[in-house]
């Protein structure tokens, strides 16, 4: 009995558990902004500048935005390739490249889905077998070709001083509009930096 009123008088004097130490409250952040957590590879801030200095290039192309006619693009990440040592979304690139292009150029240019072909190939044939009618905008032989589709390639040059523990990395990403009849290419951008750090951070 008397270790029972011993156990009960320990538990009565064991102090609180310490409060949970709250973290870091939620921010948001300007994606065109450098943010407190920071790396020496592509950023949010690094994708709206490229992709805005390409909308900028392109729209000053004639032989992209200054057509009578206007041409038919394909921007999207098939042949968009990452060399770099990041792992990085490219269709976060090419999708703000091509949504930014679309919306600026006001009709100067047209863009076909090419990856969402299986599912224009689908509604083509529900309307041809009656299923369903032919809309407001009627039938065409075939899908839209492309007059013009985007390639490009992502690259880097990495550093590392052992003694110190800096890391240097140079990023390259380039940009090529490729005639998709004669493989001429009709336009071509690059957007290059180089960042320097003592603890990189993980790109996930």
């Amino acid at each position: 009995m008397a270790s029972f009123i011993v156990g009960i008088a320990a538990c009565a004097s064991a102090p609180p558990a310490a409060p949970n130490q709250s973290g870091a409250a939620v921010s948001t952040i300007d994606p065109g902004t450098r943010g407190a957590v920071a790396g020496v590879g592509i950023e949010s801030q690094d994708i709206v500048s490229m992709t805005d200095q390409m909308m900028r290039d392109m729209l000053a192309t004639p032989t992209l935005a200054g057509r009578a006619t206007p041409p038919r693009i394909i921007l999207d990440a098939e042949y968009f390739v990452n060399e770099s040592t990041q792992r990085i979304n490219k269709n976060m690139i090419t999708d703000r490249l091509r949504v930014n292009l679309n919306r600026a150029s006001a009709g100067r240019m047209a863009f076909v889905s090419r990856e969402n072909a299986a599912m224009i190939a689908q509604e083509r044939e529900l309307r041809r077998e009656g299923v369903v009618d032919t809309g407001t905008t009627g039938m065409t032989r075939a899908q839209a070709s492309g007059d013009f589709r985007l390639t490009g390639r992502i690259t880097s040059l990495d550093s590392m001083q052992q003694s110190t523990g800096m890391v240097s990395r140079y990023n390259q990403i380039t940009f090529e509009m490729l005639d998709t009849e004669t493989g001429i290419i009709v336009w071509s951008g690059q957007y290059e930096f180089r960042r320097e750090a003592a603890d990189d951070v993980v790109y996930r």
